[in-house]
């Protein structure tokens, strides 16, 4: 048996938890003088989250295993305080096949930080000509049930209707990259006054819009479920609002990024302008659009919050602009993040958190035994966090195996103190196990 002591469940009361067999066993008062455990974590200080859950993590592994491994990526969710993540797959070879996804599935088992759960491509090779094999997957061991082109759109609409059909057979999602090809074509960063004052092609916030409402309108006329990665505009969320008004069956994310980082930070970073640790796909836009971002995650607009956890080696991104690669790491900042915008500035509370960071994105993903509420009889996927301490930004101590944080050398708020895999510690003290 394993007793976590004086914990807050999502910063309620004082209590125990007991854990035997993978499960919750009892949930009571804390009590100062138990003992005789065969483990017992002192939680003093701390809040108690379900698991984290990530809906949209980019592991790397087969193909890219200089950035990022099954094993590194799996450690790195741990450490921020992650059960269980879903694998992107824009791997090398392309995540299309039962064979692929499978053996994804089977280097998270082996590994055993975390849950992975793999996501299988809309279109083979993500090429956008032909449907995957999309039923394969879904009946392989790997049991996928989210799909997605990520880092390309499903530009198509043809393809892209008979995806969301396809996927009903199963009670799958499509995951949709939302930029339209044509009119980000060559695009460094966000459209607006500060890329035409450095130069750098513009990406437009429409580019995002227009596809996400042309996908709306597709799910609704199949009944399907669709899925809106990473938002970044504020038009997106009136997109997003709309359809959601209209009953469909449309959920959507945001990154932890997306709701701190802005546009300016391309010209006035720490190091001076053109950093190319700030490049992503979608772009950082402007404050007004992280202000309204915010706010619809606040308001269930938006339903998750999902990392997009993107790691590079050096070599890809400390080079000049136009020739770095896309993206950050994200699995060991994002809870310090969304407290950072969203708890401290009074927009959500810890049940809020936990609803967006674990609940939410479990019932997406369709993943059984995570996402559960901490009580008795639930799993033990349970993650306790210290929201009072500060700490400096260090990607020297991540256990990712890539460095490409935009945070580095700020100070966040908070820190995973322990995570527990169906009662099993991955990491105590801040510390893999």
């Amino acid at each position: 048996m394993t007793i976590i002591r004086n914990v807050r469940i999502l910063g309620g009361e004082l209590v125990d938890i007991r854990v035997a067999d993978g499960a919750i066993t009892a949930i009571t008062p804390a009590d100062p003088q138990a003992d005789g455990d065969d483990l017992a974590v002192d939680g003093r200080g701390t809040i108690a989250l379900p698991g984290l859950v990530d809906l949209h993590t980019h592991l790397r592994e087969p193909g890219r295993e200089d950035a990022e491994t099954v094993q590194t990526g799996t450690q790195s969710a741990a450490r921020g305080g992650y059960t269980a993540v879903h694998a992107m797959a824009n791997t090398s070879p392309v995540a299309d096949t039962a064979g692929v996804v499978e053996q994804v599935w089977r280097l998270g088992r082996e590994f055993g930080h975390c849950d992975v759960h793999p996501v299988g491509a809309v279109t083979v090779g993500l090429q956008g000509r032909n449907l995957a094999e999309l039923g394969a997957m879904a009946d392989s061991a790997a049991r996928v049930r989210v799909f997605s082109d990520d880092g390309k759109c499903v530009d198509d609409a043809v393809l892209m209707r008979r995806a969301l059909e396809y996927v009903k057979a199963f009670d799958g999602v499509v995951a949709q990259h939302a930029q339209e090809p044509r009119l980000t074509e060559g695009a460094q960063m966000n459209e607006g006054v500060i890329s035409g004052r450095l130069g750098l092609t513009g990406w437009p916030a429409v580019a995002e819009e227009a596809i996400i409402a042309r996908d709306c309108l597709l799910a609704a006329h199949v009944g399907s479920r669709l899925h809106v990665c990473h938002l970044s505009t504020a038009g997106s969320v009136e997109i997003i609002r709309w359809a959601k008004s209209k009953g469909w069956n449309v959920t959507a994310e945001v990154t932890p990024h997306h709701l701190l980082l802005t546009d300016d930070l391309v010209e006035e970073s720490p190091v001076g302008a053109y950093n190319p640790i700030y490049k992503v796909n979608p772009p950082l836009r402007t404050r007004a659009d992280v202000e309204a971002l915010r706010a619809a995650l606040a308001d269930g607009t938006i339903d998750i919050v999902a990392t997009d956890h993107a790691p590079h080696p050096v070599e890809d991104k400390e080079t000049e602009w136009s020739a770095a690669a896309m993206g950050m790491v994200g699995l060991e900042t994002a809870l310090s993040v969304v407290q950072e915008a969203m708890v401290e500035t009074g927009l959500l509370d810890w049940a809020g958190v936990a609803q967006r960071m674990s609940v939410t994105p479990a019932r997406i993903g369709r993943l059984a035994g995570q996402g559960q509420p901490l009580e008795v009889g639930a799993p033990a996927n349970i993650t306790l966090y210290d929201p009072a301490v500060r700490t400096e930004v260090d990607p020297s101590a991540f256990a990712s195996k890539s460095r490409n944080t935009p945070y580095e050398g700020m100070t966040l708020p908070g820190r995973v103190v322990a995570t527990f895999l169906r009662g099993r510690p991955t990491v105590l003290e801040g510390k893999l196990v």
